[in-house]
């Protein structure tokens, strides 16, 4: 990034210590500002945000998190499974804990902005803003489909458990890309992909060989999902100045008009209200920084106008 000095400088490596192990993070930005916590999508990692933040911690700073068995963050203890919307909400507790804050700003992309949905909704005096990439709240499957899907995850559950570096499938660097860049149908570019890869993968002991680093258990964590009603009770709790960006391409919350359905209640009891909409994939922030990133920083400047 650049300051107004035209000095370059890169973001901070950051490790929180965690019950079982720590969570890797990039602190962007002045470490004399509290940061706005920013959270990546299912199976993405903090580099997901890479492209974006230079473009908005000139004044602000930014700590973007991998979650757990994420880029470079500790995988969860043999035998968990990962419910990864209360156990996001759960870590974004203990970061606010390990740094002693009052209040937080939050942002998050995909799951991590259902992160930030449900903590917004579970802590409202100690969110100050929630801003939500392409996502209104947490996935919300019908009930069959909850059913009918349960027995097979938790049995690919207990196979992926004995995985790790040592009997992981590997890969050449060009087909790691290729399988990453097939993976998203589109959502990201090639270069998106190796962004993603650089906390993403790390060298196998095979030679010239790779491996992902994110914990395979994350391909089934979708048990304990959210039916509507309990998501409206949820977003009826948040109180914060709220700002949503959507792709026109991206995330419609499950097809079935919730996204509308979540943002009416919000709004109605949000300190302050925004949405903005775009064309563009469901990793826009990625893809496209420059349409997102003035949206993000005239949000947050207006809100220190406010309070001024």
């Amino acid at each position: 990034m650049e300051t107004g000095n035209n000095e370059q400088i890169e973001p901070e490596e950051i490790k929180i210590p965690v019950p079982w192990g720590h969570v890797s993070g990039k602190w962007w930005g002045p470490k004399f500002i509290q940061p706005v916590v920013t959270l990546h999508g299912r199976e993405d990692n903090s580099g997901s945000f890479d492209t974006l933040m230079p473009k908005l911690c000139k004044n602000q700073s930014y700590l973007c998190l991998d979650l757990p068995g994420h880029g470079l963050s500790s995988h969860l203890h043999e035998g968990q499974y990962y419910f990864v919307y209360w156990q996001g909400v759960m870590l974004l507790r203990r970061v606010v804990r390990h740094f002693q804050w009052n209040k937080v700003k939050i942002m998050g992309h995909s799951m991590g902005g259902a992160i930030g949905f449900l903590y917004a909704a579970s802590y409202p005096k100690d969110v100050e803003v929630l801003i939500c990439l392409d996502i209104a709240g947490p996935l919300v499957r019908d009930d069959f489909r909850c059913v009918e899907m349960a027995g097979d995850q938790i049995d690919k559950c207990l196979a992926y458990e004995k995985s790790d570096a040592t009997n992981r499938p590997t890969y050449d660097y060009d087909s790691m890309i290729d399988i990453v860049e097939d993976a998203y149908k589109g959502s990201i570019t090639r270069a998106g992909a190796e962004i993603l890869l650089k906390r993403g993968s790390q060298p196998s002991p095979i030679p010239g060989q790779y491996y992902f680093t994110r914990d395979p258990r994350l391909k089934v964590s979708y048990l304990g999902n959210f039916n509507g009603e309990l998501l409206k009770a949820f977003a009826e709790k948040i109180t914060c100045a709220y700002l949503n960006i959507k792709a026109d391409k991206g995330s419609r919350n499950d097809g079935k008009g919730r996204y509308p359905d979540i943002l009416d209640t919000i709004k109605k009891s949000a300190d302050k209200f925004e949405y903005h909409e775009f064309e563009g994939t469901h990793h826009m922030h990625l893809n496209d920084p420059e349409t997102v990133a003035p949206v993000i920083m005239n949000f947050l400047k207006s809100l220190m106008k406010n309070n001024s």
